[in-house]
């Protein structure tokens, strides 16, 4: 009799430990999450990969908004486009979250020269017209 409740009293123990184990993983969060956001400063003096954050009470909606990117570039020249860039230096808010935005304009004929997007995806939207 004491052999069996001792048996069961180490597999009532194993089974804890394994419970115990696998729930762990499920426990592991991030507690402090890092920020909401991060406005560019480009003011700052300090290097770093993107721009160091602007104090929060400094950060303006203007941060997270370019006007320019609504307004069709001038396509007279020998590519026949221009690009017109959104990131991080005309819209600051975008600091930090890998992400950039660029508005393309093409006369008829117009050329997207050949380039390349390391560790990046370019997505293209047809507004008006169509592309080759």
């Amino acid at each position: 009799m004491k052999q069996s409740s001792t048996r069961r009293a180490m597999f009532v123990l194993a089974a804890i430990l394994v419970a115990a184990a696998f729930s762990t993983p499920s426990l592991a969060n991030d507690p402090d999450p890092l920020q909401d956001f991060c406005v560019a400063d480009p003011t700052s003096g300090i290097t770093l990969n993107g721009f160091p954050c602007k104090n929060p009470a400094n950060v303006t909606a203007g941060d997270f908004f370019f006007a320019g990117i609504a307004k069709a570039g001038a396509t007279n020249n020998t590519q026949g486009s221009v690009v017109t860039g959104a990131n991080v230096e005309k819209t600051p808010g975008l600091n930090t979250l890998g992400v950039s935005l660029a508005r393309i304009d093409y006369a008829p004929g117009g050329l997207n020269p050949p380039h390349t997007h390391p560790r990046a995806t370019e997505i293209v939207f047809v507004l008006y017209g169509e592309l080759d």
